[in-house]
């Protein structure tokens, strides 16, 4: 072996371990990446289910599938405040997509400051959803 096939050798070791550091420093960024944008990803997602039952349950205010059990629609807000909405509306079922004809109640209220107080953001607060009288439920699916 000659002098100039250990120059080869040695020129080819030293571009593979370049190569390789630069394949290792990308797999960290797209690992990196993927961490950091999979979480926010996964916020938008909840922000969006949590925006759709809005929409879909204050869309429903004063419906009934029935319209003789509830004539007058207009009467369908029971009390609304800047903390709380509590409202008469006809749920729909697995097996009534539509309503099953009888009146249920719904609230939306904000819970108290105090009960999110790890957050870094002092203001956080879950927003519950009652129907009729059953136990509240956390809606807020990490949306602050």
């Amino acid at each position: 072996m000659g002098f100039g096939a250990l120059l080869d050798i040695l020129g080819s070791t030293i571009i593979g371990g370049m190569l390789l550091m630069i394949l290792l420093r990308m797999n960290d960024a797209a690992v990196k990446n993927n961490y950091d944008y999979s979480g926010e990803r996964i916020v938008q997602q909840n922000l969006v289910d949590v925006v759709k039952l809005l929409e879909y349950d204050f869309r429903k205010i004063g419906y009934c599938a029935n319209w003789n059990v509830f004539p007058n629609p207009a009467l369908g807000i029971i009390s609304a405040d800047s903390n709380r909405i509590h409202f008469i509306t006809d749920l729909s079922t697995s097996a009534h997509p539509f309503g099953d004809g009888v009146l249920d109640t719904l609230k939306y209220y904000l819970g108290p400051t105090s009960e999110l107080n790890i957050t870094p953001n002092p203001n956080d607060r879950l927003l519950y959803r009652v129907v009729n009288s059953t136990t509240p439920r956390g809606s807020n699916l990490g949306v602050t």
